[in-house]
């Protein structure tokens, strides 16, 4: 069973979450329930806290909770109405929070920390990349790595020795966005850019004097600069080796490195490109394979469902490998994939600092604060889900979800600034998913622990150790 050393309070526990604050008269300047502690605000300062806490405070106070480190205001939005404000509606209003500044040591001003005409320019520059169609072009990619991923375990599987699944998601996620984005096989730097993955997000996710000042010579400040120096080496040989070349190769980093501006002509230059690569690197690769491991995860732990998701790919594929035309079709494994994301969001909570002062859900927003919108906390409000805590993938049909909040789930995002990966990775995580099922069923093995790390994405602490069960629909 899943510990909860990092997860919310029990279900049972949630009485108060439903009792929501009224929504106030407009132009009401009303101060938002919460902690009277000033300095209450530091226990969201490090991620491992953080992620209980906020679920703790949203049950106490409701769904607009006020924090305080010494005079600077910090607020939690839970309710979609106040989660469309601030994405949507008034999103003019609202820039990256400050803890995207540190982010930008690593991913320099690509598209997740860059803002204003910056932002919209790259925006207007990548989007093209990441048309319907141009995904769909890569799906070939997809199924080919993840049934190299599946050779790979017919020896584990049938020795009955263990696999760490969490590693095996992240390794075919890697080759997945290296071939797309790079023509190339990063499976050779696999392990050195999770080693350096791995430390980046362990740097975010702990506060200490040293993130706010990185040039003090502190272990973990050390560790990050040689983990982002590796990866940006990486990606700055991988472009002057393309720029050598100038050679269309059809992958992303050629449309990239083809993209002009429409308005002044303009390319990308060499540092652009390479924030905006390392960019949909690390993130395109570590957001999906988070999610299909806690997907993998929840499958092990409820046949029921795993049941229904073999019998859809036995009707729809009949024992073939999943391409993207057959997705159209495989509306539960889609329904499996949402339900995972909903109860782990790889990407659990964002932040934003409003330009002038605002008033959501009838309460006062100040200038220059900091407001958190957390996936993990509002994917488990209990006015838009019944029974939270149940992974139970039938909430997503039609039936169930026509009448529910836009942003009671946003696992991207949304507004403007929505992921413009989610495409992609919906893609890739379906047809990973469908063909995998198909072959293998997978049993946690005994005793091993499994438990939520809140770092910048919602990590298993300590892996997804399972054995491989051939399964019945097994591909020939």
């Amino acid at each position: 069973m899943l510990s909860r050393g990092a997860s919310n309070l029990d279900p049972s526990e949630s009485s108060a979450a439903s009792a929501t604050p009224p929504p106030g008269v407009i132009g009401a300047l009303r101060e938002a329930p919460g902690p009277r502690n000033p300095l209450a605000g530091l226990r969201l300062l490090n991620f491992e806290k953080a992620l209980s806490h906020l679920g703790q405070m949203f049950e106490r106070y409701g769904d607009v909770v006020r924090y305080k480190i010494g005079p600077f205001p910090l607020f939690l939005i839970a309710h979609p109405d106040g989660i469309k404000h601030i994405l949507q509606d008034n999103h003019t209003n609202y820039v990256k929070s400050q803890d995207y500044k540190i982010l930008k040591r690593l991913l320099g001003e690509g598209l997740v920390t860059s803002e204003g005409a910056l932002w919209l320019r790259q925006r207007r520059l990548i989007q093209p990349v990441f048309h319907r169609q141009r995904v769909a072009g890569f799906g070939s990619i997809m199924t080919e790595a993840t049934l190299e991923m599946l050779e790979s375990w017919r020896q584990p599987a049938a020795e009955g020795r263990e696999i760490d699944v969490s590693a095996e998601m992240a390794r075919v996620a890697l080759k997945i966005v290296g071939r797309a984005l790079l023509s190339m096989d990063l499976t050779d730097e696999a392990e050195a850019i999770g080693r350096a993955m791995t430390d980046v997000n362990e740097r975010f996710g702990r506060f200490d004097l040293g993130i706010l000042m990185p040039s003090l010579p502190t272990r973990a400040n050390r560790v990050f600069r040689r983990a982002a120096g590796e990866l940006k080496q990486l990606v700055d040989e991988i472009i002057a080796e393309r720029r050598r070349e100038n050679r269309d190769r059809g992958d992303l980093l050629s449309m990239l490195l083809a993209a002009r501006d429409d308005e002044t002509g303009e390319g990308m230059s060499d540092q652009q490109l390479r924030d905006e690569v390392l960019t949909l690197i690390l993130a395109g690769h570590e957001t999906t394979a988070t999610a299909l491991s806690w997907t993998f995860y929840l499958l092990s732990q409820h046949p029921e469902v795993e049941r229904k998701l073999e019998a859809e790919l036995r009707e729809v594929l009949g024992g073939r490998p999943a391409t993207v035309a057959d997705l159209r079709n495989l509306t539960y494994t889609g329904m499996v994939l949402d339900e995972s994301m909903r109860l782990y969001p790889p990407v659990w909570a964002i932040g934003r600092s409003p330009i002038e002062d605002d008033e959501v859900m009838g309460y006062r927003i100040p200038k220059h604060s900091m407001v958190i919108l957390s996936q993990y906390v509002t994917h488990r409000h209990p006015h838009f889900w019944r029974e939270p805590e149940r992974f139970e993938p039938e909430r997503f049909s039609f039936d169930n979800s026509k009448d529910r909040p836009r942003y009671a789930f946003f696992p991207f995002a949304g507004g403007p600034r929505q992921c413009i990966g989610n495409m992609f990775a919906l893609t890739e995580a379906n047809i990973v998913l469908a063909t995998v099922a198909q072959h293998y069923r997978m049993r946690l093995v005994p005793g091993h622990r499994v438990e939520l790390q809140p770092l910048v994405t919602l990590r298993p602490r300590y892996g997804i150790k399972v054995t491989l069960e051939t399964n019945s629909t097994r591909l020939g």
